[in-house]
């Protein structure tokens, strides 16, 4: 009879289905939140990155290569053909192909074309002239009027017969703005002067209108679009008109006859569409080399040798460089920590199976079987289920988050997978190298931690100690090291945990012992049992404490930085000013408008000087009593009203001042005049650093009723309350009032996707580790359900009652739970006070947006510390009471059985 051979793979995933399902289910979404993360990461700042581009103006973006008119040296015919749209089309199509990667030219919003860089006078007296000074003038022939712009009136101009030098009319059409300002209509001639030749007649053929003002065809050369009232220097302050003519690009040569320096410009707009954030440093590179690198010289042997090429490109990639910079050491804390737990919660994984196969493995090692080849045989074994579920996890992250970069995604999921694969093996292999049935008692209270780990513990000490020293002297701004600080000193605390958990058990199973009943001496024996591998899962809820802990601490701090600053920048919860007196019934009327609890008005004189009248202090005049209140409620200089009374009717009027404004004028009486000729003399008698009705470092606040005339009249009413109706106050103030409230302002701060994307990562991040530490708890309650099943079993058949098994579980799992609670809670407050002088959040919190605070720093949040270690100790008091519930329910005789280790 031939004996059959039975498949291994096939035999032992139809022998534990269950295990198989869990593994994959595991290593599948691992893997795709691995992959998710960097493409996630991809995602936001890419958008980050096109909101800067498109957030700047065009003429910051545009890359201009410009090149003066053709030299006197050549001849007429050659300086005219040189300026034709057949040459400048040819050079520009050079230029297009001669622009380095990775910067993208966007073809719909480039363009070329011939101006002059001096502005013509146009004497025509039909043009308006404000202070009689007549417009000066800009002539432009630019390539694809006709794509971007649509008539409203007349029709494009266009180029009769060959123009050259002399030619005595052209054709131009205006836009609808430079056609009201100046008063132009179809049909219309302006006259330009000329060199050695009559002046140019210029007639207008049509009045167009931009299909897209903000693009880059209209925008990098604002007077294309809308013409502008400039001031004349000299003392009388003459405005004049400047504006810009669009003429047919066949009608360029003419304007050689003019004495306007002529320009030949090719105008490149960059496609923010294409811009990815990696290669941010790429494009800054070919911005320098068409500036003043190998770009350039090919693009001078394309057009001219005096091609000049300018952009501010540059420095928008350089500020979002260093918002970036700043956003990422922040995510890279949160990923590290979510990493350390989902790492944890594999090996977890992975020694849970060794423990259920321990007998099993044991009985082939003593059968004869190698080392290598149980090894071998659990690798491909635990490979067929973890190969297609990490495949499973990463299309799904490449399906969920579309990006371009796919390289950092398949990594991660490849060091998921490989990490799964390899935990069993290992395991077993580091269990079963000698060989033996029974395995000796690894109780954390019996167990002494050899010179290797104690080396390895060391080791990881000072390695935590150099980044957490690393982070305070440079802040998150060095390597990753710096980052995997707070996991790294999370480490340290469950390693030390580990070693210091025996002593409060031994210190409390003497008084246990004479309490009455065994269930509380049972419960601490039975904790004192638990396992020496029981730092994995310690450690694994420690970094997650850790981490949500820093985390909560960091989201606190930018949503408390942001709406510090909203109120600093307003002053109160919302604020309506005037630059004149505001109407006297209007605080009656903003007081009956939806939320506002309190209206404290305020007349601020903002050129008001002092003593010398070379230096402008504002100041503002205030009730002191409602403007105290103001002060203490909103907590931005909290003063005595008192303190701004004056004695008497003679005396000088008490002020409040910054720091600053005391230190140029003491404590000494000194004039003050206003904006209306008047004069006052005050006194300083408080000084604050920041006060509600005025921000800045200069400021004197004094009592309103010390004011005379226009001066005392409310120029500004601060206003307090709960979810203000911002449309019902901008309908009660006057149209020329500005109303300013603090939700509006606070919402401002965050101004690029860089910002909420990183924010929503870092949320996601938390959370997902925060899961994973819950895994890690449940999968170390599930490695010791057996043991605590069957010792509730023969307890049972001693006596012991359904409440007495569920207070043993409870009581015997709460050690632990309380140690990783308090280890995880002091643990976190302990990493955010060491790392706090070297995390700055204001790159999250307020970006580039102009605000008075300061740095947001790092403070610790009440909530992030206590809620999660509650949630840890109520997850196990949960899990132990459901599984004593459970066994109850249970037949004691299958955990009663012979030969049983349990």
């Amino acid at each position: 009879m031939n004996p059959v051979r039975a498949p291994w793979i096939r035999t032992r995933l139809r022998a534990a289905p269950g295990a198989a399902c869990a593994l994959a289910v595991l290593v599948a979404l691992t893997a795709c939140l691995a992959a998710a993360f960097p493409r996630a990461g991809d995602r936001y700042e890419d958008a980050g990155l096109r909101r800067a581009v498109e957030r700047a103006r065009p003429a910051s973006t545009s890359v201009d290569v410009s090149a003066q008119q053709p030299g006197l040296l050549m001849s007429q015919e050659q300086r005219e053909e040189a300026l034709r749209p057949g040459t400048l089309g040819r050079q520009y199509a050079q230029v297009l192909a001669g622009v380095p990667r990775p910067l993208a030219v966007d073809p719909g919003q480039s363009t070329y074309g011939v101006r002059t860089a001096g502005s013509l006078p146009a004497p025509d007296p039909w043009l308006p002239r404000p202070s009689g000074l007549p417009p000066q003038l800009t002539l432009a022939a630019q390539h694809g009027l006709a794509e971007h712009a649509t008539i409203r009136t007349g029709r494009l101009p266009r180029a009769g017969g060959h123009v050259t030098a002399a030619t005595a009319e052209v054709e131009a059409a205006v836009t609808v703005e430079t056609a009201r300002s100046l008063h132009i209509r179809a049909g219309s001639v302006v006259h330009v002067p000329g060199v050695e030749r009559p002046p140019l007649a210029v007639r207008v053929t049509g009045v167009v209108a931009p299909r897209d003002p903000g693009g880059a065809f209209w925008a990098t050369e604002p007077l294309l679009r809308s013409p502008s009232l400039v001031l004349a220097p000299g003392p009388d302050h003459d405005t004049y008109w400047r504006a810009t003519l669009l003429l047919a690009p066949e009608a360029a040569p003419a304007l050689l006859g003019t004495p306007g320096n002529l320009w030949r410009y090719w105008q490149l707009a960059p496609s923010p569409a294409v811009l990815r954030a990696h290669q941010a440093d790429r494009v800054r590179s070919a911005i320098a080399s068409l500036e003043a690198g190998p770009a350039l010289g090919r693009i001078r042997t394309a057009t001219d040798p005096s091609t000049t090429v300018s952009t501010a490109l540059d420095d928008v990639l350089t500020g979002f460089t260093q918002l970036r910079g700043g956003v990422r050491p922040l995510v890279a804390v949160a990923a590290f920590g979510t990493g350390t737990v989902a790492a944890v919660v594999l090996l977890l994984a992975g020694g849970l199976a060794a423990d259920r196969r321990r007998t099993e493995l044991a009985l082939l090692r003593a059968r004869g079987a190698s080392l290598r080849g149980l090894a071998g045989r659990l690798f491909a074994e635990t490979a067929v289920v973890a190969l297609p579920a990490g495949a499973l996890g990463l299309g799904a992250a490449l399906l969920a988050v579309p990006s371009e970069r796919a390289t950092y995604a398949i990594a991660a999921a490849a060091t998921v997978t490989a990490v799964a694969c390899a935990v069993l093996p290992l395991r077993a292999a580091a269990g079963h190298r000698v060989v033996r049935l029974h395995a000796g008692r690894g109780d954390v209270t019996s167990v002494r931690p050899s010179r290797r780990r104690t080396v390895a513990e060391l080791t990881l000490v000072v390695v935590a100690l150099g980044a957490v020293e690393t982070l305070r002297r440079q802040g998150t701004s060095g390597d990753q090291l710096t980052s995997l600080a707070p996991v790294l000193v999370g480490v340290v605390a469950a390693l030390l945990l580990v070693r210091l958990y025996p002593l409060p058990l031994r210190g409390l199973a003497r008084p246990a012992a004479r309490l009455r009943g065994a269930i509380g001496h049972l419960s601490l024996a039975r904790a004192g049992r638990t396992s020496a591998s029981a730092v994995l899962p310690l450690l694994a809820l420690l970094s997650a404490l850790t981490t949500a802990a820093f985390g909560g601490s960091v989201l606190t701090g930018v949503r408390e930085a942001r709406d510090q600053a909203a109120l600093l920048t307003v002053g109160a919860d919302a604020r309506i000013e005037a630059t004149g007196a505001l109407p006297r019934d209007l605080p009656d009327r903003v007081l009956r408008t939806p939320g506002v609890r309190a209206v404290t008005p305020v007349s601020i004189t903002y050129d008001a000087r002092p003593t010398d009248l070379t230096q402008s202090v504002p100041l503002a005049g205030v009730n002191p009593s409602r403007y105290a209140e103001l002060a203490r409620e909103t907590h931005i200089g909290p003063f005595s009203a008192g303190e701004l009374r004056r004695g008497g009717t003679r005396a000088a009027l008490p002020a409040l001042a910054s720091p600053t404004t005391a230190r140029t004028y003491g404590t000494r009486p000194f004039p003050v005049r206003l904006d209306d000729g008047t004069t006052i003399t005050v006194r300083i008698t408080a000084v604050r650093a920041r006060t509600p009705a005025v921000t800045g470092d200069n400021f004197l606040v004094v009592d309103r009723a010390g004011l005379n005339g226009p001066a005392s009249r409310p120029t500004a009413l601060l206003l307090t309350g709960t979810h203000l109706d911002g449309p019902a106050l901008r309908g009660a103030a006057p149209a020329s009032a500005d109303v300013q409230l603090r939700s509006e302002e606070r919402a401002g701060y965050v101004d690029s996707p860089l910002q909420s994307g990183a924010e929503r990562v870092y949320t996601a991040a938390v959370a997902a580790g925060a899961g994973y530490a819950v895994l890690a708890l449940l999968l170390s309650l599930l490695r010791t359900a057996p043991e605590r099943t069957a010792l509730l079993a023969r307890l049972r058949t001693m006596g012991l009652t359904r409440p007495q098994g569920r207070r043993l579980l409870i009581l015997e799992s709460l050690p632990q739970a309380a140690l990783a609670a308090a280890g995880g809670a002091l643990t976190g407050w302990a990493t955010i006070r060491l790392l706090s002088p070297g995390v700055d959040l204001t790159a999250v919190a307020l970006a580039t947006a102009p605000s008075p605070a300061q740095e947001a720093a790092l403070h610790t949040d009440a909530l992030s510390l206590a809620v999660p270690a509650a949630a840890i100790v109520l997850l196990t008091v949960g899990v132990s009471a459901a599984q004593a519930w459970w066994t109850g329910r249970r037949g004691a005789v299958a955990e009663l059985r012979a030969g049983d280790t349990r």
